[in-house]
């Protein structure tokens, strides 16, 4: 328990994947660390507050948390600034208050932090942190974390000049001061142009990094991949698929998923500046024991990850003329439909699944329309008995009859091949 309140005190960072499947044991491992349910949990909304579709947004998150986490949570609306002094937003700072886990996720860092200025939001965030409590920033509202916030949005799609905007500094509490997180560390999506590092690319990032204070580091989450800081234990542990990286200067210390230091080990990377002949070296994960509950790092990482796999297993079913496995592996796509349609991130991703599933549905009716059997064991018996037939009439030296039984398999399509050892036959496709 907390030395300041009855609930420990956990900030959980996301890179990215904060309402996918992958995260799904993460958040559940986090909101029973927050003691017996149920658990008071808000999700707040300001990070994408301004666009048009927050209202899907908004359900999508409530679903995910309820079907997939087993959380009911409510939404602690702080959608713009100009809602500040309504009913609405007193209830809102009631809810964050008093809940035990407190969410925020996808959006625009920039947004976020115009419309928490001023408010009481920032303070009510910082309590949960010193009280107890668990805050579980992802993807852009992760971003606002640290002392220091990349304006993503306005560098990468309006093409600004980087820059640093001022950050709400919350994870000093964790005895991080100074340093800027970067979401989306490990991120592939440009192809043929680098979007690394949440899409600024090593040569902004190196610009970046030169305005920076003396002190100053970036701490990188990457993608699919949770770092949990225990204020109370002094602990940080990497969780997820991926890994997290402390940067100063271009120098990098690696932690990988399974990873747990203590926060100051992070903070002593930060400090490092090579001068010494090098990078600092990499830190080794503890190696995993059997059953452990991070097993779902190796679950797909997207729902074009987990169609592409079930559809390479569909194919091979049917090959095999494994009925059941290919009708199982199209039923684990509708349910992967449904898991991932609860994800935030939007995306086309479902739109390429459904059409797979249809296409493997269609397959299957041609499957059934031909017999999902092997054609050649069907129409064993019924050959075997002709042959027999054959080789009686053979042996009887009635070659009128051999002929004519074999001129009626051929026609059948049925090749015959006679050898010292007997007679081969094979269906013609």
């Amino acid at each position: 328990m907390s030395a300041s309140g009855p609930w420990p005190r956990l900030l959980a960072i996301m890179g990215s994947g904060e309402t996918s499947p992958t995260m799904v044991g993460t958040h559940r491992r986090l909101v029973e660390r927050m003691g017996p349910a149920p658990v008071p949990a808000v999700v707040l909304d300001t990070p994408f507050g301004f666009q048009a579709n927050v209202e899907i947004l908004t359900r999508r998150a409530v679903e995910y948390f309820r079907e997939s986490v087993g959380l009911e949570v409510e939404v602690a609306r702080w959608r713009s600034a100009a809602e500040g002094s309504t009913l609405e937003a007193e209830r809102s700072l009631a809810r964050l208050r008093s809940a035990r886990y407190v969410f925020a996720g996808p959006g625009s860092p920039s947004y976020a932090l115009r419309q928490w200025a001023g408010s009481p939001v920032p303070a009510t965030l910082a309590a949960k942190l010193e009280q107890g409590g668990c805050l579980t920033f992802a993807s852009a509202a992760a971003l606002t974390l640290g002392a220091a916030t990349v304006p993503v949005y306005e560098i990468y799609k309006v093409g600004e000049e980087p820059c640093w905007l001022e950050g709400l500094d919350l994870l000093a509490l964790a005895g991080l001061p100074g340093m800027a997180l970067i979401p989306h560390y490990d991120n592939t999506e440009g192809g043929n142009h680098d979007t690394r590092y949440c899409y600024l690319g090593e040569p902004r990032l190196a610009r970046l990094e030169e305005q920076l204070p003396h002190h100053g580091f970036v701490l990188g989450v990457d993608e699919h991949t949770g770092l949990v800081l225990d204020l109370d234990a002094g602990t940080a542990s990497v969780v997820g698929r991926g890994g997290v990286t402390v940067r100063r200067q271009g120098y990098s210390t690696s932690f990988p998923s399974g990873s747990e230091v203590p926060i100051a080990d992070l903070r002593r990377a930060g400090t490092a500046r090579g001068d010494g002949g090098g990078p600092p070296s990499t830190t080794a994960a503890a190696p995993r024991p059997p059953g452990d509950p991070e097993a779902d790092a190796a679950a797909p990482a997207s729902l074009v990850a987990a169609s592409r796999l079930l559809e390479a297993r569909f194919v091979a079913a049917v090959d095999e003329r494994d009925v059941d496995a290919a009708v199982a592996a199209v039923l684990e796509l509708d349910a992967a439909i449904v898991s991932w349609s609860r994800d935030t991130l939007q995306s086309d991703d479902a739109d390429q699944a459904r059409a797979a599933l249809r296409a493997m549905i269609v397959r299957l009716g041609e499957l059934a329309r031909v017999g999902a059997s092997d054609p050649e064991e069907r129409a064993r018996p019924f050959v075997e008995a002709v042959l027999e037939a054959r080789s009686a009439a053979r042996a009887g030296r009635d070659w009128a009859t051999a002929d004519a039984l074999r001129d009626h398999l051929v026609a059948a399509g049925v090749e015959i091949s006679d050898t010292p050892e007997g007679t081969d036959w094979r269906l013609l496709s």
